[in-house]
């Protein structure tokens, strides 16, 4: 069994004891969500502190974001944890996105399957060699030029919510 706290306080020296405190108290992971602030920047303070404590999104709103602006993000975090990131994604609801956003919403089940699929595309891009070809409804991912091209996940353990074409 596994047991996680949520991340309850934000300012950076709060949030360094909040992460070493739940490590100490032997803590499986620290899980920000995204309400009053953006739940990735204190996960990095989290994951630089701690040598063990798995960190991750409860949840990242994914329609406030395109795939792959959340892909880089995701993608940074896992090399900067050491692989200690998992990325739990939500849809917020209509009101949220269209107005609090200002982003388009239409069918969240159909929109969040492609956007889950568009990252799994991002990703083997990134770590598999694989062309970036994606092309759906909502989303379409066509353009990885070598710039753009971050390095490949190291080659490690991964946790079972990573996705799999990050794995090597």
């Amino acid at each position: 069994m596994k047991v996680d706290g949520k991340l309850s306080v934000w300012g950076t020296t709060e949030v360094v004891a909040e992460a070493l405190h739940h490590e100490k108290a032997g803590y499986d992971g620290l899980w920000a969500s995204e309400s009053k602030h953006d739940p990735f920047l204190p996960l990095l303070l989290a994951a630089e502190h701690t040598d063990r404590l798995e960190v991750g999104t409860a949840i990242a709103v994914a329609f406030a974001r395109s795939p792959m602006q959340l892909a880089y993000t995701a993608h940074d975090l896992q090399t900067y944890s050491g692989g200690r990131f998992s990325l739990g994604l939500g849809s917020q609801i209509k009101p949220h996105i269209e107005r609090r956003f200002a982003m388009p919403w239409s069918r969240p089940a159909a929109r969040m399957r492609e956007y889950v699929s568009a990252l799994r595309a991002i990703w083997a891009a990134w770590n598999d060699g694989e062309s970036l070809d994606f092309r759906g409804d909502f989303y379409t991912h066509t353009l990885m030029s070598p710039s753009s091209l971050p390095r490949p996940l190291p080659a490690a353990p991964r946790r079972s919510s990573w996705p799999r074409s990050a794995r090597r």
